[in-house]
């Protein structure tokens, strides 16, 4: 697990080659497998491999979902807030399992923020991706990663880069 973090950095460019079904299947187990508080499960993922609706999802903001346009897959995690008071957390447990296991897969991902995010002047991010994907009023709308092969290479950040400042044992100090 470990050496999974060392690895793992944001790739925002794919290579245009398709995520092989038994990978899929793998982040498919992967992603349900995610602990949730007290396992009420509120979480629900739509998994998007459609190269024009991915296209679209990558307006689904002004400003920082653009790396899908050369994603080969996309993976919109959504939630019910009347089944848990704590599906934020629940949803991005979820998303950071996807990723991790994306890593150990040989993929690479980037995470992209949806919730409280504007798509325009009139509706917000969220509401373009559930209007887009057809998902029902009842589920929230915060995140989407997304996933594939790499066209960039990133190296892990060396442990020295690491903050170890925000590491504090048995009291926080200064």
């Amino acid at each position: 697990m470990l050496e999974i973090l060392r690895q793992r950095r944001s790739i925002r460019q794919f290579e245009s080659r398709s995520i092989e079904p038994e990978k899929v299947a793998q982040l498919r187990e992967a992603i349900l497998r995610a602990p949730t508080s007290r396992n009420l499960q509120p979480c629900q993922f739509v998994f998007v491999d459609d190269r024009q609706t991915i296209k679209a999802l990558s307006h689904s903001k002004a400003h920082g979902t653009a790396f899908l346009q050369t994603a080969t897959l996309a993976v919109v995690v959504t939630a019910d807030p009347e089944c848990s008071d704590v599906w934020i957390e629940d949803c991005a447990i979820a998303a950071i399992i996807l990723q991790l296991a994306a890593e150990a897969l040989g993929l690479k991902s980037c995470w992209g923020q949806l919730r409280q995010r504007p798509h325009d002047d009139t509706r917000s991010a969220s509401d373009f991706v559930r209007e887009l994907l057809g998902i029902p009023a009842t589920q929230e709308v915060p995140i989407v990663i997304g996933l594939g092969y790499p066209a960039e290479e990133k190296a892990g950040h060396p442990y020295e880069a690491l903050p170890s400042d925000k590491i504090h044992t048995n009291r926080f100090s200064d």
